[in-house]
């Protein structure tokens, strides 16, 4: 899965520097980082933070937008409450077939970088966080959807989802969770696959697949290491140095 994430502002930006219009980025940075809640260190999806997605109607500037999708028939905020901290993620395999996810599919696509991303391991009964990131420290380009939800009071927002597939071999050590039927991770698009899943061919999307899917990301393209708890007492809050490495003897 990928509840929990790492996201700085100079990450967000990667896609808007690539294009190179340094006015657009001074604009983003003025403009629009205000309204987000960045630097994020960690943040929860359950939290409903908002940050920068590069959607495929805008490829290069982006949008704020919050993490948890609500979906077109979503029409009041009883409904978004009960849908939302369901849609933090959404399924690889099935937001074809998904009520809450199959319009973004085939017309609502977005990229979100992160500078990693945290995962849990279970070990004897206990649960420990590992820390993800590039082997580069690059950021990570991140597979989504989006839709807009307009409130009771005609306000306007954009929301979005981060889409999750199979495990790679590195991940399948670390994101063990007893509960789940295999381990998940968030769909990392390669940076030559990013053109395409903004803008899915018609073979692709009449064909209801996503044709990445069928790419494992290299887990030698991946680091890990254990961080201090994310959660209860001795959880550190959004501070940088949440993502430093914490030894757990435990784990050996």
């Amino acid at each position: 899965m990928c509840y929990d994430i790492k996201a700085g502002l100079e990450a967000q930006l990667k896609r808007a520097q690539k294009h190179g219009d340094l006015q657009a980025i001074e604009e983003i940075i003025e403009k629009l980082a205000p309204l987000t809640d960045l630097p994020l260190h960690h943040v929860s999806g359950f939290n409903h933070p908002d940050l920068l997605i590069y959607t495929n109607d805008s490829p290069f500037f982006p949008r704020v937008a919050t993490w948890g999708l609500a979906p077109p028939w979503v029409n009041n905020e009883t409904q978004l409450k009960k849908i939302w901290n369901g849609t933090i993620n959404a399924r690889g395999e099935t937001i074809f077939e998904k009520a809450s996810f199959k319009n973004a599919a085939k017309n609502n696509r977005c990229i979100i970088y992160v500078d990693g991303f945290y995962e849990h391991h279970h070990f004897k009964g206990k649960i420990f966080p590992f820390f993800i990131k590039h082997i580069t420290e690059e950021p990570l380009a991140l597979a989504g959807l989006y839709s807009q939800y307009i409130d009771t009071n005609g306000s306007s927002f954009t929301t979005f989802t981060i889409v999750t597939t199979k495990g790679n071999s590195l991940l399948k050590k670390i994101h063990n969770n007893p509960k789940l039927l295999e381990p998940r991770m968030p769909l990392i698009l390669a940076e030559e696959e990013e053109e395409n899943w903004l803008n899915p061919s018609d073979k692709e999307i009449n064909s209801s697949q996503i044709n990445v899917l069928q790419n494992e990301y290299a887990s030698e393209k991946l680091i890990a290491h254990t961080v201090n708890r994310l959660r209860g007492k001795s959880y550190l809050g959004n501070v940088a140095e949440i993502s430093n490495p914490f030894y757990y003897e435990e784990l050996g």
